[in-house]
């Protein structure tokens, strides 16, 4: 079966398997996804090749088995200095089950790039859900209502931390000593993590990603995270974060194939106490990145109806 890939805004992503892949609007397809949750219909894909290069060029360093092919359970790489290596490009590695008898279908059963859970959802797993301040819950059921249309990914805004993990976008990693660097295919978005303890900023100029200095406790990664703009959404359901929000980051790399990103949430203008999730990842060796500019041709939003038609 032809393996297709997700949405870039107006323009076709070219298949990493040298297959013809399948695109629509970076709009479109979050609306899809978001109308999942109030039991909408599912906007349809559309297809067109497109050459592309480096898809297939091996990544140097990757465990092999005999036959050649990656060997994803593989130790995990290590740098000069015996710290966990987590560069490489990544995935969601807890992706949303291909159900078309359920109305999970929401890219294709064959889409190389999928969404993951907490995408859609981040407080999924919690039992009870998300703790709510009560204007937080009832902005939240707002924006399901009017489907999401005003999701900042859906006007081809940046990613922010931590839907970077969940959506269809592919990140490289790229770890030195004294920095991780994270790149993303999104509008050509990056994020640094600054390595060397650095105390973070007081009172800093807000931004997308906000402002991130890890340090290691044994072979795990803890980073923490201030400086965050007002007004940033977590998810397609429209969970809020505000310009108050801490965030906590713990990366491990238990072997070559996996990355677990544990995310704490202290945000208590939102919520009424902090929160924690697991973020998986998926290492996709043999590929590189390719250019999703979201407002490049975009035509979806315009077209996009809200609750009340307009």
């Amino acid at each position: 079966m032809t393996r297709k890939n997700p949405t870039i805004g107006g323009r076709p992503k070219a298949d990493r398997n040298g297959a013809s892949p399948g695109y629509s609007t970076c709009s479109a397809a979050v609306a899809a996804m978001t109308r999942l949750l109030v039991g909408s219909a599912i906007l349809l894909a559309l297809y067109s090749p497109l050459a592309a290069q480096w898809l297939h060029y091996p990544t140097p360093g990757v465990p092999r088995t005999s036959a050649g092919k990656p060997d994803l359970t593989g130790p995990a790489p290590r740098t000069g200095d015996g710290k966990p290596d987590f560069s490489g490009v990544w995935i969601t590695g807890n992706p949303v089950p291909c159900d078309p008898a359920k109305g999970l279908d929401l890219l294709d059963c064959d889409a190389e790039l999928p969404i993951a859970l907490e995408a859609i959802d981040i407080g999924r797993s919690l039992p009870g859900g998300l703790p709510y301040q009560p204007w937080a819950a009832a902005l939240v059921k707002q924006r399901i209502e009017n489907e999401g249309k005003d999701d900042p990914h859906v006007r081809c805004l940046p990613l922010t931390v931590p839907r970077d993990y969940g959506l269809p976008h592919l990140q490289k990693f790229v770890q030195t000593p004294g920095l991780l660097i994270i790149l993303t295919e999104w509008n050509a978005g990056y994020r640094q993590i600054f390595l060397d303890g650095r105390p973070l900023p007081v009172d800093p100029q807000p931004s997308w990603n906000g402002y991130s200095s890890g340090k290691w406790e044994g072979d795990t990664l803890v980073v923490q995270t201030n400086g965050l703009r007002d007004g940033i959404w977590l998810d397609l359901k429209g969970n809020p974060l505000t310009e108050a929000a801490k965030l906590t980051e713990r990366f491990r790399r238990p072997n070559y194939g996996r990355l677990e990103i544990e995310f704490t949430v202290d945000d208590l203008k939102a919520y009424t106490k902090p929160w924690t999730v697991t973020f998986k990842q998926a290492i996709m060796p043999d590929t590189e990145l390719l250019d999703e500019i979201c407002l490049e041709n975009e035509k979806s939003y315009r077209h996009l109806p809200s609750k009340s038609g307009n």
